[in-house]
């Protein structure tokens, strides 16, 4: 490919199929114990460890390799107080003041929210993840960026899984509307807030809802050529 440069792909031995397989069980019994809390411990996490897990999302693909996202590290216990103090705004528009109709209210039920967010402030870190509409070059001038909400998404998945094999735990936490966010924390006119994950440990007697995931057969569809010739 003209204008490109390319390295040899270092890529890990195949496994046995027995080992494979066992490993793909292992990799789901353990990715399926992960669920979103609201219920956080205070006890700190090194931030090293956060640096590590966004290195870890940004090895994500993306559109043209642009990586457009920002992801915004907040410890400052000011600051996540005042991002408390914000989106629990936002909530309570949503839960008491009519911004969520009745159909999403009755979807949310089950798990028991509300707009009280304490969690925003117990929690060591809050992650911020913004999306790149655009790039900015050093002259000012605009470099486009392509199939941003997906690249980010990924990013996010990445980010989520890797802080559970952490041993951390999280929450997509998407008070909306989320432009605060962009004012509070500063942000230039070409980023937007995508996701706000609080990341910590649990807090002792953490309970979720009892909920149970769709299976493979309810969410997997195999296609033969046979099917679609029939």
């Amino acid at each position: 490919m003209a204008g490109s440069s390319f390295i040899p792909y270092v890529s890990p031995d195949p496994l046995p199929d027995d080992e494979l397989e066992a490993r793909a069980a292992a990799i789901f019994e353990e990715m399926n114990r992960r669920r979103s809390i609201r219920d956080f411990s205070s006890r700190p996490v090194p931030r090293t460890v956060i640096e590590y897990a966004i290195a870890t999302a940004s090895t994500a693909p993306s559109g043209a390799h642009r990586q457009p996202w920002t992801f915004v590290l907040v410890g400052d216990p000011e600051v996540k107080r005042r991002i408390r103090i914000a989106a629990e705004q936002e909530e309570y528009e949503n839960y008491e003041g009519g911004r969520i109709p009745p159909r999403w209210r009755e979807a949310i039920a089950p798990l028991g929210t509300d707009w009280h967010k304490p969690f925003l402030e117990t929690v060591p870190w809050i992650v911020v993840v913004f999306e790149q509409r655009y790039g900015v070059e050093p002259d000012g001038s605009h470099r486009q960026h392509y199939y941003v909400k997906e690249s980010v998404g990924i990013a996010c998945g990445i980010f989520i899984a890797t802080l559970h094999r952490l041993g951390l735990a999280t929450l997509t936490h998407t008070p909306s509307p989320m432009a605060f966010l962009a004012r509070l924390l500063g942000r230039p006119e070409n980023e937007r807030p995508f996701i706000l994950f609080p990341v910590g440990y649990p807090a002792e007697g953490c309970t979720v809802p009892d909920l149970q995931r769709k299976s493979p057969a309810e969410v997997m569809v195999e296609v033969t050529a046979t099917d679609l010739d029939s």
